[in-house]
């Protein structure tokens, strides 16, 4: 494609480079932290195996394995009492559920004390089933995030030629003719 910068006699066509679609590239051509990134979240442990940071792995499996007991655990408990609850409170006075005669949780505890309980530990145990989904989230994010950065930092450069050097100098005062004594810190990166 060419292009008029002026119009008149004087004018001249100028080549302009073609603009390249960015979404018919691919995913061929994705940087390496995007493909880490990318496969962390499809698979989690996938993007630190892509990276080469295979000690890992166990620590993302071991993380997941640790919150989806306490999910499991914390749901079958919520679901216990909660059934419980609609036992009890049922209108059926030929059902009874199974914490009838226990010591908290009973029925012949004072002012309903133990169907308080029995909310009461319902609503603990949902609260923490959803804090654990949420944490189960966050834990899945973070593997994620943690694959991007190290597939950026396997490319820092740290060379021999890193240094930091300190002198002392002299800094003049604004407004003023006056030096007042310093410090220069030089970094070199390369």
């Amino acid at each position: 494609m060419a292009q008029v910068v002026t119009t008149g006699p004087d004018s001249v066509k100028v080549a302009t480079p073609a603009v390249a679609d960015t979404a018919q590239k691919g995913f061929s051509h994705w940087s390496r932290p995007a493909k880490a990134a990318f496969y962390s979240a499809v698979v989690p442990g996938l993007g630190q195996a892509y990276n080469k940071s295979y000690w890992k792995i166990p620590l993302v499996y071991a993380t997941g394995g640790v919150i989806g007991y306490f999910i499991y655990d914390n749901n079958r408990k919520y679901q216990d009492y909660a059934q419980a609850l609609r036992v009890r409170f049922d209108g059926d006075p030929g059902t009874v559920d199974k914490y009838a005669e226990d010591n908290i949780y009973g029925l012949n505890r004072a002012n309903d004390q133990g169907s308080r309980n029995l909310r009461s530990s319902r609503d603990f145990f949902r609260k923490y089933r959803d804090l654990d989904i949420i944490l189960a989230v966050l834990a899945w994010g973070l593997q994620v995030l943690e694959a991007h950065v190290d597939a950026h930092l396997k490319a820092f450069d740290v060379s021999d030629d890193l240094s930091l050097h300190f002198s002392p100098a002299l800094n003049p005062l604004t407004g003023t003719s006056s030096y007042a004594g310093g410090l220069r810190i030089h970094l070199t990166l390369k």
